[in-house]
């Protein structure tokens, strides 16, 4: 999210989650300030190799309650930051993700994460648009629970709702760039199909 009123008119629709970008490469940067939210959404700030006292300062600057980590930190870095944070902000560590992803680097990032983020490996850390191969997700070791991300839009609800009936732990749907006007800005039109459609799915 990038864009004040756009942020309450996605807020309206009650996400889980809301991200905010801290990578100044990003089109989706983000250094504006907040508008109150309700309180049932978390807020995530998006980070890319950045160091630790820079992210406990936005953490701490825009009351964040969860940190995506989304470069190429390492066990001990993750480690260091969860033990400078509150308890209660979730750490969510990013695995860009192709057909030949080894599950196997996930392990040591077990105990210092919350949850995991499968996203499609391309050329940007984040925000290519694209899908990956979901049934490398067969693969897939562990029962960390994980976000699952990566150019998912309306088209792609049909097999969303299908890999939500197998045992992956499948904790959340990351959405983005299919859901925009232009970066940052959300198509709340599109947003709100899409709430219908998966408020229909549960009933």
């Amino acid at each position: 999210m990038k864009y004040p009123d756009n942020i309450l008119e996605v807020g309206s629709l009650l996400p889980d989650y809301m991200g905010f970008i801290f990578w100044e490469k990003s089109a989706r940067y983000f250094d504006d300030v907040i508008p109150d939210l309700p309180k049932s959404i978390k807020k995530v700030g998006v980070f890319v190799n950045e160091s630790i006292p820079v992210i406990l300062e936005k953490t701490a600057k825009y009351d964040l309650q969860a940190v995506q980590l989304h470069g190429h930190e390492s066990v001990e870095f993750c480690q260091d930051l969860k033990n400078k944070m509150d308890n209660s902000i979730e750490i969510i560590k990013v695995f860009s993700v192709d057909d030949t992803f080894d599950f196997e680097v996930l392990k040591p990032f077990e105990t210092v994460c919350d949850y995991f983020l499968f996203d499609t490996k391309g050329k940007l850390p984040g925000g290519n648009g694209t899908t990956f191969d979901w049934k490398v997700l067969e693969k897939y070791p562990s029962s960390k629970p994980f976000f699952l991300s990566g150019g998912i839009g309306i088209n792609e609800m049909g097999a969303v709702n299908e890999i939500l009936k197998t045992n992956l732990p499948i904790y959340a749907i990351d959405v983005n760039s299919k859901f925009e006007i232009e970066p940052g800005l959300k198509n709340i039109q599109l947003c709100g199909d899409v709430t219908m459609q998966r408020l229909h799915q549960n009933k």
